[in-house]
């Protein structure tokens, strides 16, 4: 120890004493006075704890006991018991402080109407799209409503096409004609605007897994407010009856816009929605339990059994959407309760931290290089242009000719190019 601390102490007063010549140095240096073209710097905590982190034996992987899942017409469930690397956590920390950032960076453009129209967030829910992801291959097929943009992140689109496309601009992933509601990437059918109406559709998709014979399942998403709704029933009994590689999964974040569980369902079981499917009830705070239950369910789907239903317990910070304050229904103190106990972000650093994976400095590190990243993302999507009025009928049909489209009287005209 003694050793490790005298190599940093010499690290760190043999950088001071080498001025940078030239250019500014880097920003995490303070710059002092300017001597003869030439800068006497002092570092900040930030670089020797860059230092103390290069110089520090972290633990590759930490085993970690997670909360049993409820089980419905299941003999066995996931495990309880699961490995997290030291990779694979900080690469799930990073992914989720991207999505708390940009929903909190898409809150202040929408506060500052630059972002238009309606938009929900999803802040509070990263260990859901994230888990989701890290228990299924990149072949494998997502389809949820509008509450999408991390499940966009998360599907491999960047923070750039997202915001550019709620900031409606042509460098967005739709092309700025989508925004918040309707975004795609490859194997990710949206964000769908209508309630409940993806659920069919995540049925077909799961269809046309098995006909093409693909070892691929498709995760169909929906919230609790939808579950009540009739089309995904009929989902169900369909999947069932030709048993499809289709998870269904509601996401219980407690609250249907402003109306709660408890007023809008005659049982808030939803794993047992499925009746003649197997549900599980899921931790969806914890990004562990999530994943584990991903990859119990579709290794479930893909031995050809059929159709499975999962119910993720979740939260949302935000309210419903920008539109809603979110506290006439619930109390700011619930909201506190639920950031203070049981944030997904936060339980994965303690995991983290506690288990020797990562340092505190370290996570801080990631934490800035995302605001930067966020911040960066941010400056494109209000600084793009907006998409050109002639180009309004483009990409209404795949592999088509182009033809002429009717604008919004007869006498206007668009190209319809694919």
């Amino acid at each position: 120890m003694r050793k490790m601390l005298a190599a940093v102490s010499r690290v760190l007063s043999g950088a001071s004493q080498k001025p940078f010549a030239g250019s500014p140095p880097p920003r995490h240096l303070t710059v002092g006075r300017k001597l003869s073209s030439r800068y006497e710097v002092t570092f900040e905590s930030a670089q020797a704890s860059r230092v103390l982190v290069a110089s520090r034996n972290f633990a590759n992987d930490a085993t970690f006991e997670i909360k049993k899942c409820d089980l419905h017409r299941l003999e066995e469930g996931p495990p309880v018991t699961t490995v997290l690397t030291r990779e694979d956590g900080l690469k799930y920390y990073r992914m989720m402080q991207t999505v708390r950032r940009m929903e909190l960076k898409a809150d202040q453009l929408y506060k500052q109407k630059i972002i238009r129209g309606f938009c929900h967030l999803c802040d509070g829910q990263e260990a859901c799209c994230v888990g989701l992801e890290a228990g299924i291959n990149p072949t494998d097929h997502l389809i949820t409503a509008y509450r999408a943009h991390g499940f966009t992140f998360t599907r491999g689109l960047s923070v750039r096409e997202i915001l550019a496309e709620l900031t409606g601009r042509k460098g967005g992933c739709a092309k700025g004609k989508g925004g918040s509601m309707h975004m795609y990437a490859k194997n990710f059918y949206g964000g769908n605007g209508i309630v409940g109406a993806q659920v069919p559709l995540g049925a077909g998709i799961a269809l046309a897994c098995k006909y093409n014979g693909k070892d691929e399942v498709c995760l169909t998403l929906y919230g609790d407010g939808a579950a009540n709704q009739g089309q995904i029933f009929e989902a169900y009994n369909m999947a069932a009856l030709w048993k499809l590689p289709c998870i269904f999964i509601c996401e219980n974040n407690r609250y249907g816009m402003g109306t709660s569980v408890e007023r809008a369902a005659a049982s808030t079981d939803y794993y047992k929605r499925g009746d003649f499917i197997p549900g599980l009830r899921v931790d969806g705070m914890d990004i562990l339990c999530v994943r584990e239950a991903t990859r119990f369910a579709a290794a479930y789907c893909r031995s050809g059994k059929g159709p499975i239903l999962m119910e993720l317990q979740t939260y949302r910070y935000h309210g419903h959407s920008m539109s809603d304050p979110g506290v006439s229904y619930r109390t700011r103190e619930e909201i506190q309760e639920v950031r203070s106990k049981s944030d997904p972000i936060m339980l994965l650093k303690d995991r983290m931290v506690n288990s020797n994976l990562a340092s505190v400095e370290e996570l801080k590190e990631i934490d800035v290089e995302v605001r930067k990243e966020i911040e960066d993302a941010a400056q494109f999507a209000t600084a793009d242009p907006e998409p050109p009025l002639e180009e309004l009928g483009y990409h209404i049909y795949s592999s088509d000719p182009p033809f002429e489209v009717r604008g919004a009287n007869q006498w206007i005209k668009f190209k319809s190019v694919s």
